[in-house]
């Protein structure tokens, strides 16, 4: 059976660079496991020269996530504390009449800290919480050993899309700043 291969929007903190770039090489290059979207070194060549940050997540919007079905949150020590990350999940969760989210799937990096707990505050929201809630809309994952480990975990985001949207917790409210790490 053939690999369907999602296009996933990447959403990571530029500190984590080189495992981030090393992770698509893998897993997108030589693996097929999904088609990468984003930007960075490893990705698209587009570059949005801006300081309007309503400009920038526009065309963030228009040139990576309009056309991708998951977004994946690479985990790095300080992803929690980027407010481009908490914007990027935020775009990635938008629903509406004509508007299907993103799935949502973090993925720890290989340097993310044993017994480290600091996701990024939206994808905590969306994460079960407790044992009451039913369930919820995102997951996330260690680093995946094997390339079906991660298309199996890619895909089930994207079927969540739609069997489980009703548990998205998206507040309008976005990080204004980025924060000490």
């Amino acid at each position: 059976m053939a690999i369907v291969r999602r296009k996933c929007f990447i959403s990571y903190h530029h500190a984590d660079q080189d495992e981030v770039s090393q992770f698509v090489r893998s897993f997108d290059h030589e693996q097929d496991a999904f088609i990468a979207r984003g930007l960075g070194q490893e990705m698209s060549e587009d570059i949005i020269n801006s300081t309007n940050t309503d400009y920038v997540m526009s065309r963030i919007r228009q040139l990576y996530l309009g056309d991708s079905t998951v977004t994946l949150v690479m985990l790095g020590k300080c992803t929690w504390a980027r407010r481009y990350v908490d914007w990027e999940i935020q775009s990635s969760l938008r629903q509406g009449e004509s508007t299907t989210p993103n799935g949502l799937l973090a993925i720890k990096l290989p340097s993310y800290e044993q017994g480290q707990k600091d996701f990024p505050d939206r994808l905590n929201k969306n994460l079960k919480q407790n044992d009451a809630q039913e369930d919820c809309y995102a997951r996330w994952m260690a680093y995946p050993s094997t390339t079906d480990q991660l298309v199996n975990a890619i895909e089930a985001a994207y079927q969540r899309r739609t069997t489980h949207r009703k548990w998205i917790v998206n507040p309008r409210d976005r990080m204004g700043y980025n924060r000490q790490c």
